[in-house]
């Protein structure tokens, strides 16, 4: 057990290794949540199990999620069946990792989280202001990260809409047009018995697509996202001991002034604005073997490029 939670403070205490985060988080509260299942089940006590999920989920009605706003967050890193987690944490994978390597790990939490919140958001709205599903409303709960997985999908088709997955049967497909398959039935299932969940699924695909075209634009939507993280972990980061001397301050000054004539920060300070010959040969590159091809470094140059353009 000790190895195992090692391994797990591991996983955090590494930089630019978001989706592995997300994905651990998801599958701790998920195992949690099974074994408090089946202790309060053992022990006849299955109402303080859904107590403790109440306090999770999101739910349709607008007085009750006022006396439980939080769950606008906790609910997209919250699930009870297996299948559920599964197949939202293996399409938060696929397409995590395409966003991850093109944009870097700050703009993959930015677009999961305010996917999250944006599928939050409509099912709420939803429920709340119009008839159809107004009716429906009394005891709807919400939970699950299948919105946030959407903004993260819709995000990556709309930076690579020609990037190809290979299907098992189909062989290679375009993720514009697998996509464009799960919002075709998200929308055809929004007044079905899952509702609530669709309605979070297509607040999410609408979350990925804006956040992506405005940043293309130079706008980027996640920047509060980043300030809360940056302080947080600013908070939970243990200081060093420094000693301080005037060579190292006078270093440290020199660095920070090099650092920041650049223009750069800490997150992209590796990639620098490429020239067009390395536009060249990147795209040369990519029409001989592919986008699969590309290293990180030289996938994240392409966007930076896409944006000066």
């Amino acid at each position: 057990m000790s190895g195992l939670l090692d391994d797990f403070r591991s996983e955090f205490s590494k930089p630019n290794n978001t989706l592995a985060q997300l994905i651990l988080v998801n599958v701790v509260v998920f195992l949690t949540l099974l074994i408090l299942y089946l202790v309060f089940t053992v022990s006849e006590s299955p109402a303080y199990y859904s107590k403790v999920v109440e306090q999770l989920t999101i739910p349709a009605s607008a007085a009750e999620f006022i006396r439980r706003p939080w769950t606008l967050i906790t609910y997209f890193f919250t699930h009870e069946k297996p299948f559920h987690i599964l197949f939202n944490m293996l399409g938060l994978y696929w397409f995590g990792r395409l966003v991850d390597e093109y944009l870097g790990a700050r703009r993959l939490l930015g677009l999961y989280v305010l996917g999250g919140i944006a599928g939050g958001l409509l099912y709420l709205a939803m429920f709340n202001l119009v008839p159809y599903f107004v009716q429906r409303s009394g005891g709807v709960y919400m939970l699950g990260s299948s919105g946030a997985f959407f903004s993260v999908a819709v995000g990556a088709a709309t930076l690579l809409p020609n990037y190809s997955f290979h299907l098992l049967f189909f062989g290679p497909v375009r993720i514009k047009y697998i996509v464009f398959f799960l919002i075709v039935l998200s929308l055809a299932n929004s007044l079905g018995p899952n509702s609530g969940g669709e309605l979070a699924h297509l607040g999410g695909a609408v979350m990925g697509f804006f956040f992506i075209k405005l940043l293309q634009n130079g706008t980027d939507l996640g920047r509060p996202i980043y300030w809360l993280m940056d302080g947080w972990q600013s908070l939970t980061r243990p200081k060093p001991a420094v000693k301080v001397s005037y060579r190292q301050r006078s270093n440290a000054n020199a660095n920070a002034s090099t650092y920041a004539a650049a223009g750069a920060s800490p997150g992209n300070a590796s990639v620098s604005m490429p020239d067009q010959d390395e536009i060249d040969a990147i795209l040369d590159k990519i029409s001989r073997s592919g986008y699969e091809s590309l290293s990180r470094e030289e996938k994240q140059k392409l966007f930076r490029a896409s944006q000066r353009s």
